[in-house]
Parts: C-alpha cells; sequence; structure tokens
C-alpha cells in the first residue's frame, strides 16, 4: 500500500462518512489473520500500518521469561537485554518479521476490508433513511413476484410487499407505480430488510394528506379509519374551526380529491363521515349512506342499539354485514341494528310525531 491508498481513505471518509482510522483498524486486524494463515505462523504478532505513507510492518510480539519454552511466543532475558538492556521481566518484546512478499497479501486483504467496510456503510445509510419513514407512504415500481412477494423498487433498495398485505382486487405488472405504505423497517446481514403494504389503514390516511391540503396543515384532522382494502373504507374526520367543513374538504370540488384516492386504490369506495363526541351523532354519521331513527347508548358496555327504517335496513348493514362492520370498527362502539318494525314490538322503539315536512322527506326517499 502506499500514499495513494491513504489518499482513498480520505475520500472515502469525506464522500461515504467512513472514519479512515476505523478502515485502518480493521486492515491491521485482518492482516494479523492473514499473516498467520499464509506464512503458517502461530505467533502472536502486531500488525502497523503507517497513517503517514500506508507502509506495512509485522511485528511478532513475544514475552520476557527467565526459562523459554516456547521460542514463538516467549525471549530469555538475556538475550532481550542484548537488545535493550531496560528490558525487566514480563515485559514485551517487538521483534520485526514483515515477509518480503507480504506487500501483495496486504495489498489484497485491505481491497476486502474497506469494500467491505463500504458495503456495511451504504447499509447503514439506506436503514438510517428508510427507518425514519416508517409508517410513511412511498412511490415505488414493480419489479418482479414470487409466491411470497412481490417486489418493488423504492429507488435505494428494493422493497417488500407480501402477499397478506397486497390488495385482492389488484393484478401487478412489472414497471407498474404504486403508492404503498411502509410498515416495517429492520436490519438483516443483508442489509435492510424494507416491508410494505397496500392494505394498510395508515396507507388510507397518508394518501388523504397528499390529497387534502387540510389534512396535510392540520386544519383537519382524521381521528379513525376503517377499512376492508380493495372494497370498502370509512374515515372520520374533524375540524376545530367550526368555519371549516371538513367532509366537504376531504370530498373536494367536484369529488375530485376523494375520486383521486378511490382511482389509485382500484375503486375502493370510501365513506367520510364528521366525527362527533356524542355517540348518538357519531354512530349515527359512521352508519352512512343509511338513515337512522335512534341510537341508544349502553355506556358500561360501550355498545350501542341503532334503529333505521324498514327499508332502511339491509342497507345500514350492508352486504355481508360490511357497513356496520366497518362503522363499528371507525367508532370503537358495538353496533346492534333493528328495523323500526321490530323495534317497535319489542318495545324498545316509540317513533316521534313526524312534522309534514319529515313525512315529504321520507316519502320521497321510499319513491
Amino acid at each position: 500500500m502506499n500514499t495513494d491508498f491513504m489518499d482513498a481513505l480520505n475520500s472515502l471518509e469525506k464522500d461515504k462518512g467512513i472514519e479512515k482510522e476505523i478502515i485502518l483498524e480493521a486492515i491491521e486486524a485482518a492482516l494479523i489473520s492473514a499473516y498467520k494463515r499464509n506464512f503458517n505462523q502461530a505467533q502472536n504478532v502486531r500488525v502497523d500500518v503507517s497513517r503517514d505513507n500506508g507502509s506495512i510492518r509485522v511485528f511478532a510480539r513475544k514475552e520476557i521469561v527467565e526459562e523459554v519454552f516456547d521460542p514463538r511466543l516467549e525471549i530469555s532475558l538475556a538475550e532481550a537485554r542484548e537488545m535493550y538492556s531496560e528490558y525487566e521481566l514480563d515485559d514485551v518484546v517487538e521483534l520485526e518479521v514483515t515477509p518480503k512478499n507480504f506487500g501483495r497479501i496486504a495489498a489484497q486483504t485491505a481491497k476486502q476490508v474497506v469494500t467491505q467496510r463500504v458495503r456495511e456503510a451504504e447499509r447503514g445509510i439506506i436503514y438510517s433513511d428508510f427507518i425514519d419513514r416508517e409508517e410513511d407512504i412511498m412511490t415505488g415500481i414493480v419489479q418482479r413476484q414470487d409466491h411470497r412477494f412481490i417486489y418493488v423498487d423504492l429507488g435505494k433498495v428494493e422493497a417488500l410487499l407480501p402477499q397478506g398485505e397486497q390488495m385482492p382486487n389488484e393484478n401487478y405488472k412489472h414497471n407498474d407505480r404504486i403508492k404503498a405504505y411502509i410498515t416495517k423497517v429492520e436490519k438483516t446481514t443483508k442489509g435492510p430488510q424494507i416491508v410494505i403494504s397496500r392494505t394498510h389503514p395508515g396507507l388510507l390516511k397518508r394518501l388523504f394528506e397528499l390529497e387534502v391540503p387540510e389534512i396535510y396543515d392540520g386544519t383537519v384532522e382524521i381521528i379513525s379509519v376503517a377499512r376492508e382494502a380493495g372494497d370498502r373504507s370509512k374515515i372520520s374526520v374533524h375540524a376545530e374551526d367550526p368555519e371549516v367543513d371538513p367532509v366537504g374538504s376531504c370530498v373536494g370540488q367536484r369529488g375530485q380529491r376523494v375520486q383521486a384516492i378511490v382511482d389509485e386504490l382500484k375503486g375502493e369506495k370510501i365513506d367520510i363521515v364528521q366525527w362527533s363526541t356524542d355517540p348518538f351523532e357519531y354512530v349515527a354519521n359512521a352508519l352512512s349512506p343509511s338513515k337512522v331513527l335512534d341510537v341508544q347508548v349502553d355506556d358500561d358496555n360501550k355498545s350501542t342499539l341503532v334503529i333505521v327504517p324498514d327499508y332502511q335496513l339491509s342497507l345500514a348493514i350492508g352486504k355481508r354485514g360490511q357497513n356496520a362492520r366497518l362503522a363499528a370498527k371507525l367508532t370503537g362502539w358495538k353496533i346492534d341494528i333493528k328495523s323500526q318494525t321490530e323495534a317497535e314490538e319489542l318495545g324498545l322503539y316509540v317513533p316521534k310525531e313526524e312534522t309534514e315536512e319529515e313525512a315529504w322527506d321520507d316519502s320521497f326517499e321510499e319513491s
């Protein structure tokens, strides 16, 4: 090795952030192993790499003893004092044993060590970049797939999209651009492993943050998300400012904002509802688009009994119970839905007298 090598280490320290001293210490440790392996030496040695010009020297380290049993590891006091008169028992003497052809081995070893350290540093940088993006959204390009994963290029690293995190209504093709939610970033021996999802509720939340400036700047807050990926989702939103319409902000002019998200999720239906501290109002909103006549709240069991018009029962429950299931997940309340007729027969509901306007609205909806 020479001064050019030391200049290269200085450049690495500047460009990659790898400390030169750490690399040199690693090279010295590797050269000790290389010396013993290539020259069949079992003695205790030290390798010194000059920090000035990169020259390498190998020293055998021997302990000063009264009687020598292993000349590879020990030296007599008399022999040691021939070199330096101040030596005492138990001191360590260093004798240079640098082989003539050690330079070639040293250069090869140094190259391997530097390559390994650079690779480790690059992996560390990638991990540091992505650990801060956990629970965030990124755009990637589909590369390939097997029976377990779809591999998505995120630029510096290839992420894994497991089968269970893939949307059932999507077919992924090579070079497709997709947005995905980063669920996990792990260090492994082969570098950082990034796991992404297309089904996570967090993806829906992040998409709204991208499309709705009022959510991004905090004017509108997403309180809760319930999602059955690829089919239907519900989100509840709230704005502290009474002048701001949180639902309207998310829907956008002529529905453009929410439609952009629906398109990204390949037609997944999205219900946006107003959050409320009042469970009556919140549960009624969550069961949208069905109309609710009454919500009876049991605070102790955190459950509700919801009464809906007979003709709205199937809409409130939803296909395979989906609407009610998502509403319960969204609000955190158990929801039991009964039709008006059944509730009246069980004595659970007494209808209030309708105004002429309400009666007209009901007859219009039925028609």
